[in-house]
């Protein structure tokens, strides 16, 4: 063999051991699921024999390899400490295109109390692949499962992954975990998105995205329903009307608990209950920070019923299709940064404020609100303090502010309103400097 030629086959060795890489097949430094009996063709439960591969790639080099294929669960699977479950795809998926590694999820059906499908064990990792439920019925026949993915441990990471229809999709509350990273994860849940508590070291989320079209466009049998003969719409506006009501009416989209520091950027969430919920679940609430990220479409973007007192929730450069609620056990501050709120019909009003907390609210704008005509403002404080500066109110002859109740204090400087229809009718000092009324 020539100098060039040995370096070339040096190269290819070398490469061949990066982690993703493949020249023709499985690179020999990740253990093979179809080595140990997997079949992928959503047929034969597949269960044990990636469960052996697990195990198997936690005593040689930590990765298990999922090559293309279908690959059917009728139990559960646990990715052993350190381990990688990886699929065959190089990007994020998409369900339209399900052309790479697709787990089909049938264990646990009709018992959300089950063992989740995957547990994610001590820095273990799942990524590159699309997970879908065979069996699960359209709206409103919709069927309960456990969790999809639980965390377990300490960094876990679920990245990359693509979910048709999940019930419960990752929870990283029912067991302590600490440093999780979540990013690049597509679905469309039915009950819950992501659940946090018990994190007691900086959680982070990114690019998490909640929408029904991860189920309405797929490439996966069965699909949703077809139209009757006689249903004048098109197929899309028929998935509409049976997932979007349901959607409003059970899926709550990030739920919060205790969680020292969660850093949140990027995701969204359209058509639910609630975008994000607050709330102390038995240890404590939590502490987060959320930027460029939006509640769609909803009854109540953002749901506040406590976080912690010393530190409480940030949200800058997001965006709110739907009311922000603090609810009146709250005692940490609300701060609400450079972040639009626009209008739906069910928003009555665009932020409410009932508990014993500090809002600050600073450089927003506010397009609209009181659709049906109710007279109700676009903020309502009952209670706690407000620091209101620099923000737009774009509604000429509507309510703007109501101060009520046990308001305690306030301020209100630097902003621009189309009227000067701001009450306080509480027993409140607010002091007002610098607004222009046009």
């Amino acid at each position: 063999m020539n100098k060039r030629k040995l370096i070339a086959h040096l190269l290819i060795l070398v490469l061949a051991g990066l982690p993703g890489y493949a020249i023709g097949s499985t690179p020999p430094t990740q253990i093979n699921a179809k080595d140990f009996g997997a079949a992928g063709n959503g047929e034969k439960d597949d269960t044990k024999a990636i469960q052996a591969a697990l195990h198997a790639a936690a005593k040689g080099n930590g990765v298990c390899y999922l090559p293309e294929g279908r690959y059917r669960l009728d139990g559960s699977l646990t990715v052993p400490d350190g381990v990688t479950l990886r699929g065959s795809y190089e990007s994020i998926p998409h369900p339209q295109h399900p052309v790479g590694t697709v787990l089909y999820i049938y264990g646990g059906k009709g018992d959300e109390n089950a063992k989740p499908a995957i547990t994610l064990k001590f820095n273990a990792t799942i990524t590159r692949l699309m997970i879908h439920y065979p069996e699960q019925q359209a709206p409103p026949n919709v069927i309960p499962y456990p969790w999809t993915i639980q965390i377990d441990g300490e960094m876990c990471q679920v990245v990359d992954v693509a979910m048709t229809n999940p019930y419960k999709m990752i929870d990283a509350g029912t067991k302590v975990n600490e440093l999780h990273y979540l990013r690049n994860i597509f679905a469309c849940p039915l009950k819950i998105g992501v659940y946090v508590d018990q994190c007691y070291d900086v959680g982070r989320m990114e690019n998490i995205h909640l929408n029904p079209n991860l189920w309405k466009r797929i490439g996966l049998d069965p699909k949703l329903p077809a139209p009757p003969a006689d249903y004048e719409g098109s197929e899309d506006s028929y998935w509409n009307e049976m997932l979007i009501p349901y959607l409003k009416a059970n899926l709550i989209g990030f739920k919060i608990g205790k969680t020292d520091w969660e850093y949140i950027s990027n995701c969204f969430v359209i058509f639910a209950k609630i975008g994000f919920l607050f709330d102390d679940f038995g240890h404590r609430p939590g502490n987060a920070l959320v930027v460029q990220s939006g509640g769609d479409v909803g009854p109540v973007a953002v749901q506040i019923n406590q976080v912690q007192p010393h530190a409480g929730v940030q949200f800058v450069n997001c965006q709110f299709m739907g009311t922000v609620k603090i609810g009146p056990e709250n005692k940490g501050p609300v701060k609400i940064s450079n972040s639009g709120f626009w209008v739906i019909k069910d928003t009555p009003e665009q932020i409410v404020q009932e508990g014993a907390s500090t809002l600050i609210v600073n450089g927003c704008h506010f397009y609209n609100w009181d659709m049906l005509e109710e007279g109700l403002p676009c903020i309502r404080a009952t209670n706690g303090r407000m620091i209101l500066t620099g923000s737009e109110f774009m509604q000429p002859s509507k309510k703007l502010i109501s101060l009520e109740g046990d308001f305690i204090a306030g301020t209100i400087t630097g902003c621009l309103f189309r009227n000067d229809q701001i009450s306080n009718t509480s027993n409140a000092e607010v002091e007002m400097f610098a607004n222009v009324f046009e």
